[in-house]
């Protein structure tokens, strides 16, 4: 058995220090199928908060303090399905940034108990609607209440994929040795892909960058977006893609299995649609007998998907 690789411990001034840098896994069980290239997966579970949303939610409220956009009283509130409220949440107690968030009512159990503990308000809007509805239900209560709110609209925001071109990118290049020949990954908000493979882009034109999306508007890849019949996101650029992979939602839920079991990686099944789309690119190449190095993002743990125990101050044992 080999030893364990001994690491230096780091001391931070604040958690949102530990944002970022996240390891990359390759994939050794997965990569059998596809002789010859190497697969990775970015643990952006590893993140303080659990979750690739980290990034982004960090930047955005920086942003915004540093231009004075968040003035004393004033809520940031922003419409979300889980991990960047999550995200929000931890930045927004960290750097003493109050906190609302406008999310489906059908949301899982765990990511509104997950935010409750971080203390922030939670509206919920119709379940029918989806993240849409929660968009709109944002911007409402923002045209209403001008200046209690300080909206930062993630899916416009360009310091959301500007997380990605500053630290994402960078990261994979690097961790990769320069070797990458391919990334992929899917479409939320499009800030982690577009962000991601605009820098990449620039560092090596040479590598493909390609989206994930759902192949049906009423799919089960929580987080991701059926462009075709959503509203489209401000800050997605079709112009830095490559190509674009439409995942089933089965082909999303089989492969978190398989990583689970196979890899020793809990994920969601956002993650497992990633590797299914990484896997799918692996193959094409092995087929065609050439080589190469394909990265993807795994985006959550998969426990974020059950519910935990309730944080509770009194216990019965």
């Amino acid at each position: 058995m080999a030893a364990l690789r001994a690491k230096r411990a780091v001391c931070v001034d604040s958690i949102t220090e530990l944002i970022g840098n996240t390891p990359l896994v390759r994939l050794h069980h997965i990569e059998r199928s596809c002789p010859g290239v190497e697969l990775y997966a970015k643990a952006e579970f590893t993140n303080p908060a659990g979750s690739v949303k980290d990034r982004a939610a960090l930047f955005i409220v920086r942003d915004a303090l540093a231009r004075g956009a968040i003035r004393p009283g004033m809520r940031l509130i922003d419409s979300t399905s889980g991990n960047t409220g999550i995200a929000y949440a931890m930045v927004g107690a960290a750097l003493g940034v109050p906190v609302t968030l406008v999310m489906p009512e059908n949301v899982t159990v765990p990511r509104k108990q997950v935010t409750t503990a971080y203390g922030v308000e939670i509206i919920y809007s119709s379940p029918m609607e989806g993240s849409d509805g929660a968009i709109v239900l944002a911007r409402e209560l923002v045209e209403r209440h001008p200046g209690r709110y300080f909206y930062p609209d993630q899916y416009s925001n360009p310091a959301n994929p500007g997380a990605h071109y500053a630290t994402t990118a960078p990261e994979i290049w690097e961790q990769t040795a320069g070797r990458i020949t391919h990334f992929v990954t899917g479409i939320g908000t499009s800030g982690t892909v577009v962000g991601t493979s605009r820098r990449l882009h620039e560092i090596s034109p040479a590598i493909r960058c390609v989206a994930i999306q759902p192949d049906d508007a009423m799919h089960g890849l929580e987080g991701m977006k059926h462009l075709p019949s959503s509203l489209v996101p401000q800050i997605y650029d079709e112009g830095v893609l490559d190509d674009t992979i439409w995942m089933p939602t089965d082909e999303g839920w089989d492969m978190a299995e398989r990583l689970a079991e196979e890899e020793g990686l809990f994920v969601g099944h956002s993650s497992g649609a990633n590797v299914a789309g990484a896997l799918r690119l692996g193959r094409e190449l092995a087929d065609r007998g050439e080589r190469g190095v394909v990265v993807t993002i795994l985006c959550d743990r998969g426990d974020r998907y059950f519910v935990p125990l309730r944080w509770e101050r009194n216990y019965v044992w």
